[in-house]
């Protein structure tokens, strides 16, 4: 049993985690191994995700304290973990559930919190299939590069003419 003060400290340590993410998961993981767990932190580790378990009770409290995610008090039951992603991979927990949950056949996704707009258990596919910030620069970036590569492309064929020209020029003034 935990002290009154450890119960505190763990509030805290809730209440800065949610503060400092831009999306916040809650997952059902009761039926799964201690070796699948660890395989799983890994690759949420992989992502810079944290992913921690914390009693639902202590959970609900930092909840009340902050006044925030309302929609999270429907689902603290049962054993739940609970993901933090911060604003670089808000997307990546969504993909790594996902893949999961459908190898495994067992660990569920309950909702979540990304930017301060909850997404229920049936819409972890379309946050799955959201494109990750640096899928969506790299569109950026392509679509910019695209019309500067063909204006590269038009001055290196108007060049190429140029001195195609200026050789034949050469020719006929040396015969």
């Amino acid at each position: 049993m935990k002290t009154k003060n450890e119960k505190a400290e763990l509030i805290s340590e809730i209440q800065e985690k949610l503060k400092s993410s831009s999306a916040v998961y809650l997952v059902d993981y009761s039926r799964i191994t201690v070796a699948e767990i660890s395989a799983l932190r890994k690759e949420f580790l992989k992502e810079g995700v944290s992913y921690k378990v914390f009693k639902n009770t202590l959970f609900q409290k930092a909840l009340e304290n902050l006044d925030q995610y309302p929609e999270f008090s429907n689902y603290l039951t049962g054993m739940t973990g609970f993901v933090f992603a911060n604003e670089n991979n808000f997307i990546a927990p969504a993909k790594i559930i996902k893949k999961f949950s459908e190898d495994k056949k067992k660990f569920y996704f309950k909702g979540c919190y990304v930017e301060n707009q909850f997404y229920g258990s049936d819409q972890l596919d379309v946050l799955a299939s959201m494109p990750s910030k640096e899928e969506v620069i790299a569109g950026i970036i392509g679509s910019i590069a695209s019309p500067a590569s063909g204006i590269v492309g038009a001055i290196n064929a108007v060049m190429r003419e140029l001195v195609s020209v200026i050789d034949e020029i050469s020719k006929k003034k040396v015969a």
